[in-house]
C-alpha cells in the first residue's frame, strides 16, 4: 500500500483537501478524506431533515442541544456511510475519473484499515444515539439497514437515488421522535417530501458520472431519465415542496412558514432552469446549492412556529 498522504493526479476529481491538506497530520488525512470531511455538503443534506423535523415538532424554538447532537451524528454517520460505500465500490471507483483518487482505490487506505475506521465511526454514532429516547434509539438502529444496503442499489436498479432518499431523510423521523417520543403524520409527510428532494438533487449529481457509469455498467436515474432529466427533476422538486408544505400544515405552522417557503420554491426552480446536465462542474455546483434550500426550509419552519 502507498504511504503517500496526497491523492494522485486524477483529472476531474471529487477530492477537496483544503484544510485537511494544510492542518491534518499526514497519517490522518486519508481517513478524513474517506469520511468526506473535505466535502461537507453531504453532511448538510443528511443533517437538514433532522433539524427540520426537530424544529417542526417543537412548540417554540427548537432545543439547541438537540441540534448539536444531530450535527455530531450527521458528521459521524455520513462518514460511516461513505466508508461503507467506498469499501463496496472500490473496484468501480478505480474506473471512474471523479472517484479514482479516493483513499481506497488509490491505495492509501486498505480495506482492513477502512473497516477498523468504520467500527470507530459506528461507536461514536452509538454514543450519540444513546442520548435520545427509546423510540429514537430504535429508529437509529433501523437506519443501519439503509446505510449498509444503499451502496448495492446501483448494481440492481436504475433508481439508487430513491434508496439514497430513504437513507438520507431518515432524520425526518428521528428528529420528530427525539422531541415527541412517537411518530406522527407530520414527520411521515416530511420524510416523503425529503425523499423526493433527494431524487432531484442526486439525479443532478449523478449526471457528473453518466459516461463512466454507462461504460462500467453502473445504474442511476441520470442514465435512466437521460435527456428527460430536467422534466423529471421539476416533478421531484414539486413533490418535495408538497410534502414539506403538508408537513407544515399538519403540524399547525403559521403564515410565516408559507411566506418563507416561497423562497425555497424559487431556489429549486432556479436550480433546474439554469442547470447544464453536460457540464460536470455545473452539476456539482447545482447539487451543492441545495444547502441553501435546506437553510431556507429550516428558516420557514422556525418562522412558522414563532411568528
Amino acid at each position: 500500500m502507498s504511504t503517500s498522504s496526497s491523492p494522485p493526479d486524477s483529472g476531474f476529481t471529487d477530492i477537496r483537501q483544503g484544510w485537511i491538506d494544510r492542518w491534518a497530520p499526514p497519517s490522518v488525512r486519508p481517513y478524513l478524506l474517506l469520511a468526506r470531511l473535505d466535502r461537507p455538503i453531504g453532511t448538510w443534506l443528511l443533517l437538514f431533515p433532522c433539524w427540520w423535523s426537530a424544529a417542526l415538532a417543537s412548540p417554540g424554538l427548537p432545543d439547541p442541544w438537540l441540534f448539536v447532537l444531530f450535527a455530531v451524528g450527521a458528521v459521524t454517520m455520513r462518514g460511516a456511510g461513505c466508508t461503507v460505500n467506498d469499501i463496496l465500490d472500490r473496484d468501480f471507483d478505480a474506473r471512474v475519473e471523479r472517484t479514482r483518487a479516493r483513499p481506497i482505490p488509490s491505495g492509501r487506505v486498505s480495506v482492513r484499515q477502512a473497516l477498523a475506521f468504520l467500527v470507530l465511526q459506528l461507536l461514536i454514532g452509538l454514543a450519540v444515539l444513546l442520548q435520545f429516547n427509546a423510540t429514537t434509539i430504535a429508529l437509529g438502529v433501523l437506519s443501519l439497514v439503509l446505510v449498509f444496503t444503499y451502496p448495492l442499489m446501483k448494481r440492481i436498479t436504475w433508481w439508487p437515488q430513491a434508496f439514497l432518499g430513504l437513507a438520507f431523510n431518515w432524520g425526518a423521523l428521528v428528529g420528530w421522535t427525539a422531541v415527541r417520543g412517537e411518530l406522527e403524520w407530520p414527520a411521515l409527510a416530511l420524510y416523503a417530501g425529503g425523499i423526493a428532494w433527494t431524487l432531484g438533487y442526486d439525479t443532478i449529481y449523478a449526471h457528473q458520472d453518466k459516461e463512466d457509469d454507462a461504460r462500467i455498467g453502473v445504474k442511476s436515474t441520470a442514465l435512466r431519465l437521460g435527456d428527460q432529466s430536467k422534466i423529471w427533476i421539476y416533478g421531484f422538486y414539486t413533490l418535495a415542496l408538497l410534502g414539506i408544505g403538508l408537513a407544515g400544515q399538519l403540524a399547525g405552522l403559521g403564515w410565516g412558514f408559507r411566506a418563507v417557503l416561497t423562497l425555497a420554491i424559487l431556489q429549486l426552480a432556479w436550480q433546474v432552469a439554469v442547470w447544464n446536465p453536460d457540464d460536470q462542474g455545473d452539476c456539482l455546483a447545482k447539487f451543492k446549492s441545495n444547502r441553501w434550500f435546506g437553510w431556507v426550509v429550516l428558516a420557514a419552519v422556525v418562522a412558522g412556529r414563532t411568528l
